[in-house]
């Protein structure tokens, strides 16, 4: 009698280096996509600059773009800590009354569908060139997909977790801090990771339509200094990618049983 042996598990390149090691190499085929783009359809330094260019611009101008960098972080960080807690607020309030979710979820579907740069100059009338309007543009960018992921994930506990809080006469705060939030914790950092590249586009977006200071006035103002621009865009990327893997950290710190639960 023969036995059938199952064949073997081949090793997965996994680790953190790989996964650098894979991100670098897709920036740098970005790049060169980008640049043979340039050659084959003789695109002009003045419409679109080459990468060397950029990268001129980048080593001319470094302590300039820095600065204005960190004001773009500074809008970005706190606009978005304040959709943090609005969101997971307003998020708690939706899930534990149905009451409130008629009343009000409404009014926010129709608030997150009205364009926000129509909001942009407005901001910018009533309380000036100074970081307010850009960090309410980013709450208003950020807070509605967190809202949602909190409101979803509250409202998906288990039934019999539920049953078992009650067979326990766990009390209703009881209830939320060791049953339903835990539970919900990974469906909020799914809406913390869809808002945080929003938080970038909406200080970005606040710059652009007033502001003094800021990437978003930089690339405003590069005027013919086309490189210039772009290593602001650049930055603005790069800032992305890392405040999105600094939430994704956070997540696998705070909810280190979620990867081994998934496939």
């Amino acid at each position: 009698m023969t036995t059938a042996l199952a064949p073997e598990k081949q090793p997965r390149a996994s680790g953190p280096l790989w996964s650098a090691g894979l991100a670098i190499a897709g920036a740098v085929i970005a790049v060169g996509a980008w640049w043979l783009a340039i050659i084959v359809f003789e695109i002009e330094s003045f419409l679109v600059p080459a990468p060397p260019q950029v990268a001129e611009a980048l080593a001319r101008e470094w302590v300039y773009l820095l600065e204005n960098a960190a004001i773009t972080l500074s809008e970005t960080g706190q606009g978005f800590g304040w959709s943090v807690l609005i969101g997971i607020g307003a998020g708690a309030l939706l899930a534990g009354s149905s009451l409130i979710e008629r009343a009000f979820m409404p009014t926010l579907v129709a608030l997150n569908a009205v364009p926000k740069l129509a909001f942009a100059p407005l901001l910018v009338v009533w309380l000036g060139f100074d970081q307010g309007p850009k960090v309410i543009l980013v709450v208003l960018m950020c807070a509605f997909p967190i809202i949602l992921s909190t409101a979803a994930g509250l409202s998906s506990t288990p039934a019999d977790l539920a049953e078992l809080a009650r067979s326990l006469s766990a009390s209703r705060m009881q209830t939320f801090y060791r049953i339903r939030l835990p539970g919900a914790l990974p469906q909020v950092f799914v809406g913390l990771k869809v808002a945080m590249p929003l938080a970038v586009i909406g200080a970005l977006v606040g710059e652009l339509f007033g502001s003094s200071e800021g990437l978003g006035f930089v690339i405003q103002n590069s005027g013919s200094d086309i490189g210039l621009g772009f290593a602001a865009i650049a930055l603005l990327a790069v800032m992305s990618i890392v405040l999105f893997y600094l939430v994704v950290m956070i997540e696998r710190l705070a909810l280190p049983w979620v990867k081994g639960t998934t496939g």
